[in-house]
């Protein structure tokens, strides 16, 4: 009985062990069925483009002001606009040097058409101003406008004076009654009173001749010689410590002078020829 109790055993382990044998290894596996072979889009990353920043720096060139040249010009208009309605206060008398007096200014001529001398002076020398301080020239005018009275000429002595100067042009035009009578010229103290006036003067009056001629001006028919006229009565030159000269730039009664007194064209030349000068006497 206990051969039949073990077979009955074995015979047990041996179903057991076919069933898993039988469940491992009977069916064949399921596979899963391979899915079609797709086309697979890869997707490219664009590459991140390499961004150069260019830095421009940025070149302002600023012109310079000119330079200084150290030295000081004194323009002297002639005249003055209210001259002419206030008669005692140009009449009355002022030091003109060499132990003399003079009135204090006088009112100036004017074109047979009515245009004024003190109207010319004023527009050419602040022409003349702007040319000069283009150059880098410091420039002082002895009038502030054309609408004043005076000041008198021994102000207009002072204010070169006291500017310590390295020249003073006074600016006028003449009223000769001969139509005929033309031409510039310049006038300087003569004989000279102090070291000033002699050859510093001289030597901006030859300049200032000079310069006008180059600028196209003839040289006076009826005053002075070779555009020159010294002078020991006017009390602007007389009472100058400073190298000075006195323009008197053309006749306002001859009718072709007067036609250039009385264009812009006409004084803007002017002003450019006296510009000339004072440069070239400045060196």
């Amino acid at each position: 009985m206990a051969c039949d109790r073990v077979n009955a055993v074995r015979r047990h382990v041996l179903a057991v062990m076919a069933v898993l044998l039988l469940a491992g290894c009977g069916a064949p596996a399921t596979s899963s069925s391979p899915s079609p072979t797709s086309s697979t889009t890869r997707a490219t990353t664009p590459s991140t483009p390499t961004t150069t920043t260019t830095t421009t720096t940025m070149t302002t060139t600023t012109t310079p002001p000119p330079a200084k040249l150290g030295r000081v010009v004194v323009l002297d208009p002639g005249h003055n606009g209210a001259n002419a309605a206030n008669p005692a206060a140009i009449n009355r008398l002022v030091p003109a040097g060499r132990g003399k007096t003079k009135p204090c200014n006088t009112t100036g001529t004017a074109t047979n058409a009515g245009y004024p001398e003190h109207a010319f002076t004023w527009d050419v020398s602040v022409r003349v101003r702007d040319l000069l301080t283009a150059e880098g020239v410091e420039v002082v005018m002895t009038r502030p406008d054309d609408n004043g009275v005076g000041p008198c000429v021994d102000q207009r002595a002072a204010t070169g004076n006291q500017s310590g100067a390295a020249a003073v042009v006074s600016i006028h035009a003449d009223g000769s009654t001969n139509p005929s009578a033309h031409g510039f010229h310049v006038a300087y103290s003569a004989p000279p009173l102090n070291e000033a006036q002699g050859e510093p003067s001289m030597r901006l009056a030859t300049t200032m001749r000079d310069a006008m001629v180059s600028g196209g001006f003839v040289t006076s028919t009826y005053i002075g010689a070779q555009g020159l006229s010294p002078r020991d009565d006017l009390g602007g030159l007389n009472l100058s410590q400073r190298p000075v000269v006195l323009v008197e730039c053309g006749n306002m009664r001859n009718a072709d002078e007067a036609a250039a007194f009385t264009s812009a064209d006409g004084r803007q030349s002017y002003a450019a020829a006296i510009a000339s000068g004072i440069l070239a006497y400045l060196g």
